[in-house]
């Protein structure tokens, strides 16, 4: 499970490693603390991605059992909690906490959304151990309360954003990119076990297990993997006008994220959703078109 724009390098789950390392891995769809960042708030914005890069490795990445995940999850909560307390955590992830500490204080980071960050990834940890299912989409949706909301509430925080409906906005649009990150991996995950399909969508459609695990077109997969992307577009669309509300460098960045999203969408369209069998990627030759389609909203998808 990724967080919703951030992503980075693995932490080294199976060695139990606390080395703080650079990104090299992980594909990477939406910017983090890029060129277009306010400058000011680069140092919070990079603090905020490697405790959630580093929480998602422990939950995701090597072998280790969950039980060994759960417990490492643990105590990374547990350091977070002195963090906020202005106490020294322990010297495990000393690089991660290192950055993290002091923008908390100076920020006046709400360690709440962070906390909610690590629910998300334990849940991840236990779902995927029990091979439990989302039952409802509106399990699923609540999920992304925990693993893709934050991440948008934190950025407001730091730009001084607090009214409720721009709050909404950017719920909006972090459930939408989560739930883009979803329906783009769902070979990658069902592969690990990882089922974010409700039980009540894959009835809907007649899609089973078997149906997303072969490399084979199904016409009731593609159109569950339709009908979500379409909630997903129109989830997006919805939040968008916050890229057009916040101004300067943050609001340009946003205008790219949210593009970047829809420009996911058409491509799995462009595969007739058949993402159980190929994975949809942005390149470097999608840049123009998400950079044109930020500065002319000529059309509905664009916000």
């Amino acid at each position: 499970m990724n967080p919703v724009v951030l992503s980075s390098d693995n932490a080294g789950v199976n060695s139990q490693a606390s080395t703080f390392r650079p990104p090299c891995e992980h594909y990477e769809n939406f910017p983090v603390a890029s060129w277009l960042c306010p400058p000011g708030l680069r140092a919070p914005i990079a603090a905020i991605y490697w405790f959630s890069r580093t929480a998602d490795d422990i939950a995701d990445e090597g072998t280790a059992s969950a039980d060994h995940r759960l417990a490492a999850l643990a105590a990374y909560r547990d350091d977070l909690d002195r963090a906020s307390r202005g106490l020294t955590p322990g010297p495990r992830w000393s690089e991660v906490f290192g950055q993290l500490a002091p923008m908390i204080a100076r920020f006046d980071l709400p360690t709440a959304l962070l906390a909610n960050l690590l629910d998300a990834f334990e849940q991840d940890v236990r779902y995927t151990a029990a091979a439990r299912r989302y039952q409802t989409d509106a399990e699923l949706h609540d999920y992304c309360r925990l693993s893709a909301n934050p991440v948008g509430r934190l950025l407001l925080h730091l730009y001084g954003i607090h009214d409720t409906a721009w709050l909404t906005h950017s719920d909006q649009i972090c459930t939408a990119l989560q739930l883009i990150n979803f329906w783009q991996d769902v070979g990658r995950d069902v592969a690990q076990d990882r089922w974010y399909p409700s039980v009540q969508r894959m009835t809907q459609h007649g899609v089973t297990d078997t149906d997303l695990l072969r490399d084979q077109p199904h016409l009731g997969a593609s159109a569950m993997l339709a009908s979500y992307t379409a909630d997903a577009r129109a989830l997006m669309l919805q939040g968008a006008p916050l890229a057009r509300q916040i101004r300067g460098r943050a609001g340009w960045e946003l205008r790219l994220v949210v593009q970047g999203g829809l420009r996911i969408l058409d491509k799995i369209a462009a595969m007739d959703h058949q993402t159980w069998r190929t994975r949809p990627r942005l390149t470097k030759l999608d840049f123009p078109l998400l950079l044109w389609r930020a500065i002319v909203p000529a059309n509905s998808a664009a916000p």
